[in-house]
């Protein structure tokens, strides 16, 4: 396709000049560049493609940045970034240096939030509001929020505070029936109750735009909007939860018909007080494999744009632990797996449509899973919660009080734990081990290759007494990672028994590790597999050596080599010994490969620090 309109937007302002039609152009060489873009580099395909029009009617209704547009976890935010002057460098989206694949403050003042997890934007948006009003200005804050983040409990909070203030926010539920998997729970249904009375909204949102046109027109559509209310009470028995809740509801509206889209902004725009615009939308909208497999094109690497197929193996430490969980489940009908609206995501996929009766998505709700396995393990389940390491950030406080203390045995799988490339810094897995290193009784282990996976599992099922995590990367083991011997469950040794020089570092690096073992003289390495609590027997062989360097693939600050240096200061240790690891700051986006060299966690470093080349 010919790109016309597209490379002329240079800001919101363009859009604000163009014809209706030129904008029905305008949303077709936009799809076709987020295809072409997402195919080589990776990213979020489909959620960006349901929400090209809303965008379009979005910027030309309001002046961004002055009307501050806040989008809920950001993966929907690639036409917001072609239509706010970074359509030059959309190609570099998701690499190193280059566009962020969420909104970032620092990359333009259109990006109000960074974003990346769910369920934030009305709580923010609120908090604008407020202080607008507080401040008197006229600013319009707009929250562009997907059905899926109904499912998580912040949303509603931010909802209750909202409806009983006089701050001007205009909430739009972007509804595709969709999160990351299909929406689950009492919530959707109520969403398709509503879906099924499309004409009895549309007709209240004309009515209030015709009103806003004439002299005393606001105080009519208050009585009148007070007289429907009841007389809609009275047939349908029940009003909105969301007028319920104090929001002036409109909609459902055609997501994807921006002429109406843009009435009904301009609507809202007109209410004094808190708005929620109800839109459909189709998520993966104009892409044939992506709206037949919504789910499959939410986040994808590179892709063949005429097959759809992804260009990369799918071997992985996420679809061996599924294929594990669903060998051990046909024997064990205790075992059951939850997971936060990412069953395809952390490989539950297949244990979803082979144990349907233990298999429980809870929606974008972490924090309730957590809680949930609690209950389902104090009734002698065993309760295993798949979840992205960034996203188990939520659940702390029900780690700490509703399993740990409660000394319940709750398996945390935990996906993407360490740098996962070009997502960037809201989603890199570098917190979880600092911590879970804080919380008593819960054992942590960190494979580094499937057999470590597996009896780590085995053990978090059958051996250990209380809580168990077991944290894996994104992506497969490394390939030389066979040369390693695991005679112990908790540790692996490699090399020279009488080296002087060692090693240690666990989790996927260990591979660069062995490199950095063959390359070196005198030089043995350690791999811990269990990470929390640290073996005694690989303390002692560590203790015994000259030289110690700890390689960690996560925070410094309350991490495993923090650790270990303080069991050898207490020990009486008399060596060196140095740590490398990400030192106080958010790591940006790159690849994987790039981000281990850039933290000096590739086998190249680690053969310089020991060598001292780096001193």
């Amino acid at each position: 396709m010919k790109i016309q309109i597209l490379s002329k937007i240079n800001s919101p302002d363009d859009v604000k000049k163009l014809s209706f039609d030129d904008m029905t152009t305008l949303a077709d060489e936009i799809r076709y560049k987020l295809i072409e873009t997402v195919s080589e580099n990776g990213g979020h395909l489909a959620p960006n493609l349901g929400v090209v029009e809303l965008t379009l009617a979005l910027h030309r209704v309001f002046s961004s940045p002055d009307d501050q547009i806040v989008f809920d976890v950001g993966h929907q935010c690639y036409t917001h970034k072609l239509l706010t002057g970074r359509y030059d460098k959309f190609p570099t989206l998701r690499t190193k240096g280059g566009l962020s694949g969420f909104c970032r403050p620092t990359e333009s003042e259109h990006d109000i939030f960074y974003s990346g997890h769910s369920g934030t934007s009305v709580s923010a948006g609120l908090g604008l509001a407020q202080a607008n009003r507080i401040r008197k200005n006229n600013r319009y804050v707009v929250t562009v929020i997907g059905d899926g983040s109904f499912t998580g409990g912040m949303v509603y909070e931010a909802l209750n505070n909202g409806g009983r203030s006089d701050a001007k926010q205009i909430i739009i539920l972007n509804d595709n029936k969709m999160s990351i998997s299909e929406n689950v729970g009492a919530f959707a249904k109520y969403l398709a109750v509503i879906r099924s009375r499309p004409g009895y909204y549309s007709f209240k949102a004309n009515t209030e735009k015709a009103l806003s046109k004439i002299p005393l027109g606001e105080k009519i559509a208050k009585e009148i909007y007070n007289i429907k209310t009841d007389i809609k009470n009275r047939i349908y028995k029940q009003s909105t939860f969301f007028e319920d809740l104090g929001y002036r509801y409109m909609g459902p509206i055609d997501g994807h018909n921006i002429e109406n889209l843009c009435d009904a902004l301009e609507s809202a725009k007109s209410i004094n007080g808190p708005v929620l615009l109800h839109v459909i939308t189709v998520k993966g909208k104009g892409y044939g494999h992506a709206e037949k497999s919504p789910s499959q094109f939410h986040g994808i690497s590179r892709f063949d744009i005429d097959t759809g197929e992804p260009i990369s193996s799918s071997e992985s430490f996420s679809s061996e632990f599924g294929s594990f969980l669903c060998d051990h489940a046909k024997d064990d009908e205790s075992i059951c797996a939850i997971t936060a609206a990412m069953g395809l995501g952390t490989g539950l996929d297949e244990f979803s449509r082979m144990f349907p009766d233990r298999f429980f998505d809870v929606g974008i709700a972490e924090e309730h899973a957590v809680t949930f396995s609690s209950g389902l393990a104090k009734n002698a389940m065993k309760p295993v919660y798949a979840v992205y390491s960034t996203f188990l950030q939520r659940c702390y406080d029900q780690i700490v009080h509703d399993v740990s203390l409660q000394k319940l045995k709750v398996i945390l799988a935990i996906d993407r734990a360490g740098f996962v490339g070009e997502d960037g810094e809201t989603h890199h897995g570098l917190f979880d081990v600092p911590f879970l290193n804080t919380i008593p009784d819960i054992t942590v282990y960190s494979p580094c290759c499937y057999k470590s996976l597996k009896a780590d599992l085995s053990s978090a099922l059958y051996a250990d007494e209380f809580s168990v995590a077991v944290r894996y990367p994104r992506g497969s083991a490394p390939h030389n990672i066979d040369k390693l011997k695991f005679d112990d469950i908790c540790y692996s040794y490699y090399g020279d028994v009488k080296a002087e020089k060692v090693i240690v570092t666990y989790g996927r690096i260990a591979g660069n590790a062995i490199i950095a073992a063959d390359t070196l003289e005198n030089t043995a390495l350690v791999v811990l597999n269990r990470i929390k609590p640290i073996s005694e027997k690989a303390f002692e062989i560590i203790r015994s050596k000259k030289e110690v360097y700890f390689f960690e693939e996560g925070l410094k600050s309350g991490g495993v080599g923090e650790k270990l240096g303080s069991m050898l200061m207490e020990s009486s240790f008399e060596g060196k010994y140095k740590i490398t690891a990400v030192c106080d700051e958010f790591a940006r986006q790159a690849s994987v490969s790039d981000l281990l060299a850039e933290y000096s966690l590739d086998a190249e470093s680690m053969i310089k620090i020991i060598s001292g080349e780096n001193e």
